[in-house]
């Protein structure tokens, strides 16, 4: 799928690839040295990841003519984003078994879990029931974690000593279970490390001894943050799921390798940048295809001079949604993954259960049609006749519906039966509702639209904003087919499509910076009584230190990568608040040295700016003094990125090799003649009114009878509405 239509004559070198391999579908973004790119598609390999993403690769290739072989030894960048890691974490399962030291009394901390976790990923109104509230399954069963007497207070202090015998008992009984991994996690670790090192020093060597290839992971290395429970989660999911998946990521570049590439394979990690696939902290990469697409939107509205953009992305299996507000993002640091609370620096996002895969059933006991949140994932739905999925997907009304060719889906690759999809559809959603197969999908399409726009309306306004004052992008594989739905009467300034749209989180991992980012908690003081002077002497010196140990940390990992600190671009910030506050903002300092009374004064200054702009300037009270809670250090490294296509304005007829053919299509409850249009061979310029589906080899967009599109120069799709 080409981003324009190529002169049969131009010869193009493969430099940046990026791959998203989704719960469905893996996408493929191919950009050239001139900045011409392709998008690939092909079904996910959850098996192996690297088939999938060596048949997008070879997809992609195909526009211009090359093969893997032909292509790969030109790269100059990969960046790939999975789901494997994320799957163990969801379905708790894990090739490899781990065992736990704690604090003494809290070994049922997985267990008990934070409050939030007996609802988080539940529907709006499964959340209003206490009673259908459930813990989720811990990671790790109890009879793997063992307690050591010993204890650290708050501020660093050694209330108890480290009990070794403690340790040395848990450490076998764990190797007699035939651990991996022995995570260790002491409470307030994060202040004073001793306690674990000391228990790493005795595991290791019982280790030895036994002749055993069981790791020691230390919460205080790994993640040396406040809040035990979310600590301990991360550096369990570290072992259980992102530890397994370097086999994985090592399948990747060997695939990359034997087809002649000879640059390193990086991942999306949480933060927003990429980092190598032998980094240290690989749970960063825990969700990474939704995170490419914030990256690349922001990237996008950067290059284009859109500064505030909602971001929808709908695939197989969910919606994510986030915003972006002055080119920025905001980042949370005790996100949600898998129902569970973690300790890790993450894009902030929303994610819904409903995609395009999802699963259509008939309510029983109340009559009415619910979706998902299970998927059929990589297997689309009963249509695709080569699968063994039994029970009917939104997809699978798309088709009935006449929306989606089933000549041209995944461009032909996938065999789709319509008939199929129709009888189906029948029998498990229409004769129980006693509705026509029509009426029925047209119904389950309303549903899916209606729950998306509401979920997306609350997550714009449950921010304090409206949709007026923001572009909608949409994009994802399904994004298109959905777009005039979910933004339908919301009254976003624009809803914007890119061409590329089923490969733009992909597209997005090709854009984001090469980064490693280390944080650490902190619990620095600024007293309003002292001086400038003084307060550098002692909180400036305090932060001073975190700061270079974690500069240090961060240089290391690029070290890793033989990357010099001279090509690497220091950033530093803060978590901050006026004294005796419960919440913190982020700050990105000015400094990255707190060594003068001018350098403490820049720093609080875009303290109180930061403050003011957040909250307002009545809020500010300076008088009280200052914390700083956490300290963040971010090394990036420049790296080759995408560009935006620019083409010439032609006018808003569309060429005659465009059109394809006009057939019936289900909209708002009859049939209409629809014109079916090549996605691709539009040029910038053309305009369209709907009723209209524009085909892709990777997406259909598909455009209602009140709605048109126009396509700007840089293959851009504006949608509007005619009512």
């Amino acid at each position: 799928m080409a981003s324009s239509e190529d002169d049969p004559t131009t010869q193009h070198d493969a430099q940046i690839l990026s791959i998203d391999a989704g719960g469905t579908m893996t996408d493929t973004f191919l950009m050239d040295s001139n900045g011409e790119f392709t998008v690939g598609k092909a079904k996910t390999t959850p098996d192996d990841e690297s088939r999938g993403f060596i048949k997008s690769s070879q997809d992609a290739l195909e526009d211009w003519d090359l093969s893997v072989e032909e292509g790969f030894p030109d790269l100059v960048s990969t960046v790939y984003s999975g789901t494997a890691m994320l799957n163990r974490l969801v379905e708790r399962e894990s090739e490899v078994d781990v065992g736990i030291l704690i604090t003494g009394g809290m070994e049922d901390t997985l267990r008990m879990g934070r409050g939030r976790q007996s609802y988080t990923g539940y529907s709006y109104s499964d959340r209003l029931h206490v009673n259908t509230h459930k813990h989720p399954e811990p990671l790790i069963p109890r009879n793997r974690i063992r307690g050591v007497r010993e204890r650290i207070d708050v501020k660093g202090n050694t209330l108890v000593p480290l009990y070794e015998d403690d340790v040395r008992e848990g450490v076998n009984d764990l190797l007699d279970q035939g651990v991996d991994h022995i995570v260790v996690m002491f409470l307030h670790s994060y202040k004073n490390g001793e306690h674990e090192h000391r228990t790493a020093e005795i595991a290791r060597e019982i280790i030895d001894e036994r002749g055993a290839e069981t790791s020691v992971m230390l919460s205080s290395e790994y993640y040396p943050t406040l809040k035990e429970s979310e600590r301990l989660n991360t550096v369990t999911a570290e072992a259980f799921a992102a530890e397994p998946s370097r086999d994985q990521l090592s399948n990747i570049q060997e695939a990359v390798d034997e087809q002649g590439g000879t640059v390193g394979v990086r991942v999306m990690a949480s933060h927003g940048g990429t980092i190598d696939i032998n980094a240290n902290e690989l749970a960063r990469t825990l969700i990474s295809g939704p995170i490419g697409g914030m990256i690349g939107a922001n990237y996008f509205g950067q290059k284009l001079d859109y500064n505030n953009l909602v971001c929808t992305d709908i695939g197989g299996t969910s919606f994510d949604m986030g915003i972006i507000i002055d080119n920025d993002w905001q980042i949370d640091y005790s996100p949600e993954m898998a129902r569970l609370l973690l300790s890790l620096p993450m894009v902030n996002m929303e994610s819904v259960g409903a995609g395009t895969g999802s699963y259509v059933r008939v309510n029983p006991t109340f009559d009415k049609i619910e979706l998902g949140p299970e998927s059929a994932g990589d297997q689309v739905g009963v249509s695709a006749v080569e699968t063994d999925v039994e029970t009917v997907t939104v997809t699978d009304c798309h088709v009935a519906m006449g929306w989606i060719n089933p000549e041209n889906f995944l461009g032909g690759d996938m065999p789709i039966d319509r008939e199929v999809a129709e009888q189906e559809i029948k029998e498990q959603i229409a004769d129980p509702l006693d509705m026509g197969v029509y009426e029925a999908a047209q119904g389950v399409i309303d549903i899916l639209e209606s729950k998306l726009r509401n979920d997306l309306e609350a997550v714009v306004t449950g921010e304090g904003y409206a949709p007026s004052n923001f572009k909608c992008l949409s994009y994802g594989g399904g994004g298109p087919v959905h777009t005039a739905g979910y933004t339908k009467d919301l009254g976003f300034d624009e809803v914007l499509i890119p061409e590329w749209a089923a490969g733009f989180s992909a597209f997005g991992c090709g854009a984001a910076d090469y980064e490693y980012r280390y944080d650490q908690t902190t619990s620095i003081d600024i007293d309003p009584d002292l001086s400038m002077e003084e307060a550098a002497a002692t909180a400036g010196e305090a932060l001073t230190e975190v700061w270079t140990n974690l500069e240090q940390k961060v240089e290391n990992e690029f070290e890793n990568s033989n990357i010099g600190r001279d090509e690497i671009d220091f950033q530093y910030n803060i978590l901050g608040q006026y004294q005796g506050q419960l919440n913190s903002i982020d700050i990105e300092s000015p400094v990255g040295r707190v060594d003068s009374p001018e350098k403490l004064e820049q720093l609080l200054d875009t303290f109180e700016e930061g403050y003011r702009r957040q909250y307002s300037e009545e809020a500010r009270s300076p008088e009280l003094g200052h914390t700083i809670t956490q300290a963040s250090v971010r090394g990036v490294r420049d790296v080759v990125k995408p560009e935006i296509p620019t083409e010439e304005l032609q006018g808003p007829e569309p060429p005659a090799d465009a059109y394809k053919e006009t057939r019936e299509a289900y909209w708002d409850g009859e049939w209409l003649d629809t014109e079916i249009y090549d996605l691709h061979a539009l040029q910038p310029g053309n305009e369209l009114s709907g009723p209209a589906v524009l085909e892709g080899a990777a997406t259909t967009y598909a455009l209602p009878p009140d709605c048109e599109t126009r396509l700007d120069e840089h293959r851009v799709h504006h949608l509007t509405t005619t009512e």
